[in-house]
C-alpha cells in the first residue's frame, strides 16, 4: 500500500464552523484548501496502489487460468491413455487365457 496511510486526522479538512472575520477568511480558506490537497494526495496515492495491485492480481489470475486450462488438457490425455491401456490389459488378458486353454487342449489337459 501506498505509505500516506489514510487516517481521521489527515481526511479531516474542516476543523471547525467557528466565525471567520473577513480578515482572516482568506488564510481559513488557504488552510482548508491546503488540508484538502493533503486528504486528496492521500486519496490518489492509495486509490492508486490499489490499481496497481488489482491489475497485478489480474494478471495473476489469467496465468493461472491458462495453467488450469494446460492441466485440464493433460488430464483428458491421461485419462484417454489410461482407458486405452484399460482396455489393451483385457483383451490382452483375454487373448492369453484363450492360448493358455489351447495349450491345455493340445497338451491333452482337461480346459478350465
Amino acid at each position: 500500500m501506498s505509505d500516506m496511510k489514510l487516517t481521521k486526522e489527515l481526511m479531516l479538512t474542516f476543523d471547525g464552523h467557528e466565525k471567520v472575520s473577513s480578515l482572516k477568511a482568506g488564510a481559513k480558506l488557504t488552510e482548508f484548501g491546503e488540508r484538502q490537497n493533503e486528504a486528496n494526495e492521500a486519496l490518489a496515492a492509495n486509490v492508486n496502489e490499489l490499481i496497481k495491485r488489482v491489475c497485478a492480481l489480474e494478471d495473476k489470475q489469467e496465468k493461472n487460468t491458462e495453467i488450469l486450462h494446460k492441466i485440464a488438457a493433460e488430464l483428458n490425455a491421461f485419462k484417454k491413455e489410461l482407458d486405452r491401456v484399460k482396455l489393451s490389459e483385457k483383451l490382452n488378458s483375454g487373448a492369453i487365457e484363450r492360448l493358455s486353454n489351447a495349450i491345455d487342449l493340445a497338451s491333452g489337459d482337461d480346459v478350465k
